[in-house]
């Protein structure tokens, strides 16, 4: 049997020179390992949260009592990934690395917790982030988020809409 020995590298999406603990509003997408539909399913155009990604609400939800000056601005969860926005009203000692590092771990401990499977990865290594520098392009943003249950049922039960 022949090894694979190829490295498998992740394309990082930071700004390399951008402090990201500076005030402003980030954009943000984590992805459930290997695209697993874990947090609940879209029916009707609407999602129904399982009680995984009622637990991943929960915690994104509480994440302004933890971090002070950070704003969750808008954020929706679907089936096997989540989209958020999070705003910083001035610079914090815990930048968004650490944010997104805190929710992640603190979800997938008591997603597991549930599951009765610990130490068993619940979300992807990395996550997508963006920098949003206008309004125009924050509420473009927002409006993606807010609609995208309905492209997912468009998207993935294409007979039940004319």
């Amino acid at each position: 049997m022949m090894k694979n020995t190829e490295k498998h590298y992740r394309r990082v999406t930071r700004l390399t020179d951008y402090d990201y603990k500076l005030p402003g509003v980030y954009y943000v997408t984590l992805v459930v390992k290997d695209r697993e539909h874990l947090l609940g399913e879209i029916i009707q155009g609407e999602m129904q949260l399982s009680q995984f990604g009622k637990i991943a609400e929960q915690t994104w939800l509480v994440l302004p009592n933890k971090f002070p000056h950070l704003s969750n601005e808008d954020y929706t969860i679907m089936p096997d990934h989540m989209h958020g926005l999070l705003a910083f009203s001035e610079a914090i000692n815990a930048g968004l690395p650490e944010i997104i590092r805190y929710f992640k771990s603190f979800s997938a401990r008591r997603i597991n917790h549930v599951r009765k499977c610990l130490g068993i990865a619940v979300w992807q290594r990395n996550y997508y982030e963006h920098v949003v520098r206008t309004d125009d392009e924050f509420n473009i943003i927002r409006q993606y988020i807010r609609e995208n249950p309905m492209r997912w049922e468009l998207k993935n039960n294409p007979r039940q809409h004319p």
